[in-house]
């Protein structure tokens, strides 16, 4: 067994492969050299569809924030906030591209210029100082948190990976609750459109919604 002084121990994020684990460093009061042990070998995360792992700066009860980020920086803000310790999702979906002489296979933020981010508001100044980070999206300039109800449909049909895009905001329509298939007990709004049937799941505060292809066979009226 090592004893640890508190004092000189820290917390770091090491990455394995596409894995990351929390690691302790040990510094030794005499400056002579440093010590590698594993602190919680058991606890990992696959860094997938925007996936991200939870530490000490983010533990569940915080609140869920739409962080804003320069255009085409979503990865970088994301990734970044994984290795500080923070609970980061980006979700994403694929797409294919046409060019004049190839099709390329493109993997796209759901929300592009947005992430999302689990944390103390009163100490978002690591948030804000994040590569790419533009501000924490709010009313005026009130930050404002995203209910978990609607990170954990989006999450969902991520996770699911039905056919996926983004889809202009929409409030309005016949809610339903689907009552089987991969997103059993999720509600939204069913929209027909020619022979495909989509649920519809909104992030009101960014006035923005993501559309899933369903099963018609899935959907019971919502009450």
């Amino acid at each position: 067994m090592v004893w640890v002084d508190p004092i000189h121990a820290e917390l770091v994020v090491a990455r394995f492969g596409d894995y990351w684990r929390v690691q302790s460093r040990i510094i030794w009061a005499a400056g002579i050299g440093t010590h590698m042990a594993v602190a919680c070998p058991n606890q990992r995360s696959r860094c997938e569809s925007g996936r991200g792992l939870s530490h000490v700066n983010s533990p569940p009860t915080q609140p869920w924030f739409a962080v804003q980020v320069m255009g085409h920086r979503e990865k970088i803000a994301h990734d970044f906030l994984l290795a500080r310790g923070y609970e980061s999702f980006l979700p994403i979906y694929r797409c294919r591209r046409h060019w004049s002489d190839r099709i390329k296979h493109l993997e796209l933020p759901l929300f592009p210029g947005y992430i999302f981010c689990r944390f103390n508001l009163y100490n978002r100044l690591p948030i804000l100082q994040t590569p790419g980070v533009l501000y924490i999206v709010g009313i005026g300039k009130t930050p404002a948190a995203i209910s978990e109800e609607e990170i954990l449909a989006v999450r969902s049909i991520v996770e699911a990976r039905l056919p996926t895009q983004p889809w202009p905001f929409l409030q309005a329509g016949q809610k339903v609750r689907l009552n089987c298939g991969p997103l059993q007990g999720l509600d939204g709004i069913v929209l027909q459109l020619k022979s495909s049937c989509r649920l519809i799941v909104s992030v009101k505060l960014l006035q923005r919604s993501v559309a899933t292809e369903i099963d018609s066979a899935w959907v019971e009226r919502a009450n």
